[in-house]
């Protein structure tokens, strides 16, 4: 009598047991190219476990992670595991191509849209008291890190720019309210009223 394979993927069952369930989330997050949301880890669990235990789980394997070299972030977008700074320098020897190096221009003005936004050209032309170069908006859209979120009700309509969740996962950060204070990053750039808003969608 012939048997019909069974399907392995399609009839695994659920891990019983917390261990269990935190082991199952920490090889789904270790081999993740992107932060995973909520959602996107409960489908790993075909939904049969809440929100509420997730977030537990996910709290005691981030505490499980101290003092390794790789840490789990809750960024923007979800959670993501990442190499701690202090080891950044060793990685580099095996991947010496260096970062891209973005002009004063580009990081004067993604801190103008982080922490103004959202903003229109115009507004950052005002503050920064030079004519912003298409590029230098370009540079920050193909980095991700900054997408036209509406448009102003004026003549024009002109277009809002706003930081994206990406910004936000590439600095570690879940939300708006946990950037640096702004002296931190350029004390030269005058922005005294300027306060964190909500993150923007994207």
């Amino acid at each position: 009598m012939n048997t019909v394979p069974s399907d392995n993927s399609a009839s695994a069952e659920l891990p019983a047991a917390p261990d269990e369930l935190k082991r199952v989330l920490e090889a789904v997050l270790l081999s993740a190219r992107e932060p995973l949301s909520l959602p996107d880890l409960r489908k790993v669990f075909n939904d049969e476990v809440t929100a509420d235990v997730l977030r537990r789980l996910l709290e005691e394997l981030r505490s499980e992670w101290q003092g390794r070299p790789l840490e789990l972030l809750p960024v923007a977008s979800g959670w993501r595991f990442r190499t701690r700074a202090e080891y950044m320098p060793y990685l580099e020897r095996l991947h010496p191509d260096k970062p891209p190096r973005y002009s004063r221009a580009v990081l004067e003005t993604l801190a103008i849209i982080a922490y103004r936004q959202p903003v229109t050209r115009g507004d950052i032309e005002d503050i920064r008291g030079v004519t912003v170069a298409t590029q230098v908006v370009r540079v920050l859209e193909e980095r991700g890190w900054v997408d036209v979120v509406g448009h102003r009700d004026t003549p024009g309509r002109p277009a809002l720019l706003a930081t994206t969740k990406k910004f936000l996962d590439d600095l570690g950060l879940r939300s708006l309210a946990e950037l640096p204070t702004l002296e931190l990053i350029n004390p030269t750039l005058d922005l005294s009223d300027a306060q964190p808003q909500a993150p923007s969608a994207g």
